[in-house]
């Protein structure tokens, strides 16, 4: 678990610039590292929306917080569907 940890981190750090993540770099980001997990990786518009909906603060970049807010999503999805699955096959 301590090494998830590190890698959400680090792949927050390498991303950013300071505190926050620009727009294309939150882009990059959501194409080269979650494309197994999410759908429409590839479409920028599509990104650019889950950008604006994660954007709380509404300063056109994603902070810390706001990525762990997309983090937490995903982990939750992932969760979700092995339990459907293991509901399923029981």
């Amino acid at each position: 678990m301590e090494q998830a940890i590190q890698t959400l981190v680090t792949t927050f750090l390498s991303s950013a610039k300071g505190d926050n993540m620009s727009g294309s770099a939150f882009q990059k980001l959501v194409k080269n590292k979650l494309g197994g997990l999410m759908e429409d990786t590839n479409c920028s518009s599509a990104v650019k929306e889950m950008q604006r909906g994660l954007d709380e603060n509404n300063d056109g970049k994603i902070s810390f917080q706001e990525y762990l807010t997309l983090m937490g999503y995903l982990a939750n999805s992932v969760s979700q569907r092995k339990f459907d699955t293991n509901q399923s096959t029981s």
